[in-house]
């Protein structure tokens, strides 16, 4: 589970169908099998060295993903996965995309950049919910059929790969996890069968 507040940018070392090669902070040892959230996909480190991290790669996350479009020396977002006794920030980050978005284009606003994206096909956008775009937690605002937008201030231009993103680039996106559990729904709901038939009450007449 991440946040989706980036504590790294690192560059891509290598990268092939299979395996992804980064730079990460001298810092950081992440153990083997530990989880890092690369460009907001949660990656596990399979080999690990000072400075330096790679991660298997399946085809699922390579064809679902935009990180088959990195190449060596591209700038990635990096964030360990959350502590238990840590301080939470941002939002719930899975880490398991749920697809890409294409950038339209970025304006600039009071205080902010406005950046808009078109996605395809229907997602669970929520006026003022959440969203991962390439692991960088922003609200949503002005959703529309096929697009939605979001401001994004200087200090996160400057400290995260948005500050690179260009019109017409894909970023991977994870929708608010709580969001897609609102639209989805919870079935028929509780009714008294169902009770009855998972042993909480007497069995109903019918």
């Amino acid at each position: 589970m991440f946040t989706g507040i980036i504590e790294a940018v690192g560059r891509v070392r290598a990268i092939s169908r299979s395996r992804l090669e980064a730079g990460i902070p001298a810092a950081w040892s992440p153990a083997i099998g530990e989880s890092v959230a690369v460009n907001g996909v949660c990656l596990t480190a399979v080999s690990v060295s000072p400075g330096r991290a790679a991660f298997d790669l399946s085809a699922e996350t390579f064809g679902r993903t935009a990180l088959g479009e990195l190449k060596k020396n591209c700038p990635v977002n990096l964030e360990r996965a959350i502590k238990a006794d840590g301080r939470f920030s941002g939002h719930f980050v899975t880490g398991h995309v749920d697809g890409t978005v294409s950038l339209l284009g970025v304006e600039r606003a009071p205080g902010c950049f406005v950046m808009s994206f078109r996605f395809s096909p229907p997602a669970p956008l929520v006026e003022k919910g959440s969203v991962a775009l390439d692991g960088v937690s922003l609200t949503v605002y002005g959703v529309g059929a096929c697009m939605f937008k979001t401001a994004v201030i200087p200090h996160t231009l400057k400290n995260t790969t948005l500050g690179w993103a260009k019109p017409g680039g894909r970023l991977n996106v994870e929708y608010d996890l709580l969001g897609k559990y609102a639209q989805k729904g919870s079935g028929p709901g509780i009714t008294m069968r169902f009770l009855s038939e998972n042993g909480f009450i007497g069995r109903p007449a019918d």
